[in-house]
Parts: structure tokens; sequence; C-alpha cells
């Protein structure tokens, strides 16, 4: 028996690295559903020859007039000045969703702009590589990851039950929250981790003397503590601004963690903040081994 579609015709706005890699992951577990991709004419000719998109514009009104599914990969800025005209052009029945990392704004905006007709539904895919582009687009990036949606999973409205199922049928662990929840949460387990690593690199890269020193005794360990500093600035800028007063306070707490571990180099308190710390380790490699499983 065939499995119903949840979507007919689905746009992806931006299909870099989140964008192609919902669009690949549509083309893996629903071949049927006729994918359109708005972008840059050199990004939707990579798209179409990857198999991640049946066609592509560089027209907006085109991409989304007839997508029953509207999936905006963009950053916060320009998702923000896409959603008017989006909300104007798509049909009555259609859902659009986003995937940014900062959702207060973007749901404020969306209040606004979707006031009757078509439904919009916050969206945040816990998942991404310290490289974008639709060259490294992933159909499995979803798979065994987080998903924040932003609302309840009480939710009535047909349209979110299908998006719903349809990440679900990607393997992602869909997580409801509020806009304001899921911003103060990413600013601790995301936000604070990237500024983190770039303050390690600044501290490694001041520190380092014409010698080579002590970079060129580096081992794996600092490797792994600062993957996330190969981020590009591009990706995190208009994240930084629409989250700010959340990192701050996050950055407080590191600061704080931080006076209390200089303080502690040299007594018990120290072992209890190993002990902590390797608790939390385990309890994530727990998580992980999960969803490898």
């Amino acid at each position: 028996m065939e499995t119903a579609l949840p979507f007919r015709h689905v746009a992806i706005i931006g299909v870099g690295l989140i964008g192609g890699s919902f669009a690949l992951a549509l083309r893996k577990h629903f071949p049927q559903v006729k994918v359109t991709a708005f972008d840059r004419e050199a990004v939707i000719s990579s798209a179409i020859a990857r198999d991640a998109v049946h066609e592509g514009t560089t027209t907006l009104a085109e991409a989304v007039s007839r997508a029953d599914l509207v999936y905006i990969a963009l950053p916060i800025g320009p998702t923000l000045q896409a959603l008017p005209a989006i909300a104007s052009l798509v049909p009555e029945d259609t859902l659009v969703t986003d995937a940014s990392s900062a959702k207060a704004v973007i749901c404020q905006r969306a209040v606004h702009d979707f006031q009757t007709g078509a439904r919009f539904l916050g969206g945040h895919p816990i998942a991404g590589k310290e490289v974008s582009g639709i060259e490294n687009a992933d159909s499995e990036l979803f798979a065994g990851a987080p998903y924040a949606l932003i609302g309840s999973e009480e939710d009535p409205d047909p349209r979110v039950l299908r998006f719903a199922e349809l990440l679900r049928e990607m393997g992602a662990k869909l997580v409801w929250c509020d806009a304001a929840t899921h911003d103060w949460a990413l600013s601790v387990v995301s936000h604070l981790p990237q500024l983190a690593a770039l303050a390690l690199a600044r501290v490694v890269s001041d520190e380092t003397d014409e010698t080579g020193l002590p970079l060129t005794l580096a081992g794996r360990g600092l490797q792994d503590t600062l993957r996330l500093a190969g981020s590009p600035y591009a990706v995190w800028r208009d994240v930084f601004i629409a989250n700010q007063d959340n990192v701050r306070r996050a950055l407080d707490r590191l600061a704080q963690a931080i006076d209390h571990l200089r303080t502690s180099l040299s007594g018990r308190e120290l072992e209890d903040e190993f002990r902590a710390a390797n608790e939390l380790f385990r309890s994530l490699r727990k998580e992980q081994q999960k969803t490898e499983d």
C-alpha cells in the first residue's frame, strides 16, 4: 500500500547546507514530492546536479506560489526580510516553516505577517557542520538529531501534524517548546560553545610565538575543542544579534565558572568540578550512542 504524501510540492528557500540537506532527505524518503529551490543560479545548478531538487528559480513568487510546504533555510536577517513577501504569495493552505537558530524574533515577525490562511511554524534543526554550502549537504544530517518546533505537539492543525511526521520519517527527534525557551536553551548549549571556541582560539593564537610554540605541541584534544572555531562568521552574525541578551547571560555564567576554577586550582573543589563534568560528558555520550543504535 502506497504511503500518502505529507506534501505534494515543497519550495526550499535557500539550498545551502541545511536547505540542501532537507531537500536530499525529502528526495530520499518522499521521492514523489516535487521540490523547487529558490537561490542563486549557480547554487540551483549544484542542487539539481546533486539530484536534491527537481527545479529552481531566482524569483520568489515562482518558487512559492504553487507550494503546499515552504521551507526557509536562510540566515535570520534574510528570513525576516522574506517573510512578508512569502506570506502574501503562498496559497492559503500552505505551511511555512524556517530553520533559524534564534526563534523569538522570527516568530514575532511571523505573527504579524501570517494572520489568515497560510500557517507559519517556527523550527530549528539542531544539526550542522563547520562547513556550509550545498556541496556539503547530507540526506542524513537530521537523522538522530534534535529538531525544535515552536508550539505544542497537541496542535490540531493537520499541516503541522504532517510536517512533524515528515521530520520523524527523516529520523529527527522532535522537541516542542516556546520561542523564548528555545532561545535561552540554545544560548547555553550552542551559542556559548561557539563563543568559547573563539575565545580559546584567540588565546592560543596570541600566545603562539615566532617559533610556533605552544601550537606545535598541540595534540588532538585542542583540535577537537576548537572544531567550532572553523565555523564562518556569516553563519553566526545574525544569531548573536538576535539572541544577544541570552548570549550575554550565558557568557556571564561562563565567566563565573572560569573564576571559580581559577580559585580552585589547588583545592578539592577542582576534583568536584571534574566529577561533575565527567558525569555530564557520560550523559551526552549515552544519548549519542542511543542515536547511533
